[in-house]
Order: C-alpha cells, then structure tokens, then sequence
C-alpha cells in the first residue's frame, strides 16, 4: 500500500472563554477558533506486521502511547475494529510545541483522516472527529478545521461561515506557559472582562474582517503571571504597530498573532517580530 502525506494544520482562537468549572473536573470553554497554513506533515504507510510505529524531527517528543498521533492510531483501530498490520508514522513538527496552537491535537486528527483514506473506511468528519474526542478535547475541532465554534470541554463544534482570506503572523515568546497553573489562576478570580462570541459570531457572517479583528479576545491573557503578560502585550502592541488589525494570544499561550489584510504589510510585521523572538511565521488563514 503505497504511503500517503497529510497536513495538520495550526489553529488559533479568534476568541477563548471559560464558562466555569464543571462537575467532571473539566472546564466549560467557549471559543471561535481558526485553521491557518501554518502546519505539521505526516506521512502514513500500512505494513505487515502489527504496532504503531512513530518517528520524527524532533528528538524530544515522545513515540509512544503519550503522543496522540500514535494514540489517535491506537483509538482509530479500537473504534473500527480494523486490523490494518503495522502502521508507521513519519512526523515532520513545523508548529511549534506547547504553543497554543493545538499543535498535536491537528497531528492526531491527521493520523484520523489519514487511516480513513488509507483503508478506505468511508467514515464522515462528524464520525471522525468522535473518534477523536477519545484523545483529546481540541482533536474534533482539528478534524473538521476551518471556521468554527467549540463548545462544552471543545469536543461540541459548530462549523462557522468562513473567515475573510487573511494573513497572520504568529510569534512563539520563548518561555512555556502551564496549562493546568492558567486554569487554577483563573478559578481563583472572578473575571468581568470576556470576548464578545456573539458579536464575532455576527462579524463572521457579514464578512467583516475589521469588525473580526476588533473582537479578537482571550480570556488567559488576564490571568498570565505578570512577566510573561506584560511579554505578551508588548509582543501583540509591536504587531499592532506594524499594521496588524487585530492581535491575541492564541490557546493558553504563550504564542501572540495579529490578523493582516495585505501580504506586504504582513511580511515586514514578520521581519520586526523576529527581532522580537526566534519563532515567527507567515501564515494565510484556511
């Protein structure tokens, strides 16, 4: 069976609002989120044998059950009851790790569609991405990609009309940002300040990218530890600087984007970031 490259595209979240903690120990998240052409690349082949079997470009990130492109492999085989032999996966990492750009949740749903095609399973990107929602709460949204709303832990997506074509610059800062300390800072406040969902909702439709752009929100921002927000206000002001109509951060963090109607504009607001930060790409939204 010859093998086959599929892209995993980056998101990002246009708006992210934390509704509140829930019984199950999850939280209740509400958010726009967006594909862009920033992605990962995974080449997928079927061979005898039996097991997953996962390399890549970065020496650091775990091969096994820990990763969720082999573990998204593991729950498409367990939810088809498909005996495809040895599946081996050649991950080639382009979006950064531990961004806030749901980096490995889109290389899980690669590894979905990719198996889908491969054995020509026929399922649809709803029953996909349910299958996906057994490895993690952003892979259904991943599935499906595009333009959409997520709801209940993310696993509830709505498709949306599509963003106006646009450009992005997306900048990593070059500290981490943990998920679980974001979340336990958020549950210890009562926060006034949320993103306007209904009103992106309503610019979307009317295909208002400035009106987009104005809206753009993330609640996490209020709740960074105090270097790494005055960090990444200063990088969202600099991209505002260089024209960005709009700029936030993207996930928990820690990386910022500015949304950008002319390429040019876009790629000197590229070239100022670099000397801002080693991580800086170019991307056109999808």
């Amino acid at each position: 069976m010859e093998p086959i490259k599929i892209a995993a595209p980056a998101k990002l979240n246009l708006t992210l609002d934390v509704l509140g903690k829930r019984e199950d120990g999850y939280h209740e998240m509400k958010m726009v989120m967006q594909s862009v052409s920033l992605a990962d690349e995974l080449t997928l082949e079927i061979q005898p044998g039996e097991g997953v079997a996962l390399s890549s470009n970065l020496g650091f990130l775990p091969l096994d059950g820990r990763n969720l492109a082999a573990a998204a492999a593991m729950q498409f085989r367990e939810a088809t009851g498909v005996n495809y032999g040895r599946l081996t996966i050649c991950l080639t990492k382009k979006v950064p790790v531990c961004a806030g750009m749901a980096g490995g949740s889109s290389d899980a749903a690669a590894v979905l569609r990719g198996l889908n095609q491969l054995l020509g399973t026929g399922l649809s990107p709803q029953e996909l991405a349910k299958i996906g929602e057994r490895v993690g709460s952003d892979v259904p949204y991943c599935v499906l990609g595009g333009t959409a709303l997520a709801q209940g832990r993310g696993e509830q997506v709505t498709p949306l009309p599509a963003l106006p074509g646009c450009w992005t610059v997306l900048a990593k800062p070059e500290f981490s940002v943990s998920t679980p300390e974001l979340f336990a800072r958020l549950d210890g406040q009562r926060l006034r300040c949320h993103p306007d969902t209904a009103g992106m909702i309503a610019a979307l439709e009317t295909k208002d990218l400035q009106g987009v752009a104005r809206r753009l929100f993330n609640i996490f921002e209020q709740v960074l530890p105090e270097r790494k927000r005055g960090k990444v206000e200063e990088l969202k002001q600099l991209l505002l600087h260089c024209g960005a109509l709009g700029a936030s951060m993207s996930g928990t963090g820690p990386t910022v984007f500015g949304l950008f109607d002319d390429e040019g504009t876009a790629q000197a607001a590229e070239a100022e970031a670099k000397t801002f930060c080693r991580e800086v790409f170019l991307a056109r939204t999808l």
